[in-house]
């Protein structure tokens, strides 16, 4: 099991590294842990039409965009640090989200992983 990027052709995401149970690529190195992060922060109107969501129900699709704009530029992050490293895989990927801020007005995504050369 694994995520596989579709923006970038050759380069392997993993979020499970295979075992003997369900075989798969094979990592050949580690060549070390990686990351990526992007701090996106909540804007006025946004923020208003989250408010009538809360009370009305259903789902905030700006601030659903904005988490999602800001997790793709953090993997975007991630795999440019890989590459440097002379990777074409990332394992282990892992995910965080924090509020940031004094009145909580910004989110940071975080992603870190294991940059690999596979076999």
């Amino acid at each position: 099991m694994g995520w596989f990027s579709k923006k970038d052709a050759g380069f392997f995401l993993a979020t499970v590294v295979p075992t003997a149970c369900a075989p798969g690529p094979q990592v050949a190195q580690y060549l070390g842990v990686v990351h990526g992060e992007a701090i996106i922060g909540a804007n006025i109107f946004r923020d208003m039409f989250s408010s009538v969501r809360d009370v009305v129900g259903g789902r905030a699709g700006g601030y659903e965009r904005a988490l999602s704009g800001a997790r793709d530029a953090a993997m975007e992050d991630l795999i440019e640090a890989a590459r440097e490293l002379g990777a074409d895989g990332v394992v282990g990927i892992d995910f965080d989200y924090e509020v940031l801020g004094e009145t909580n007005g910004m989110m940071m995504v975080a992603v870190s992983g294991t940059a690999v050369k596979m076999a």
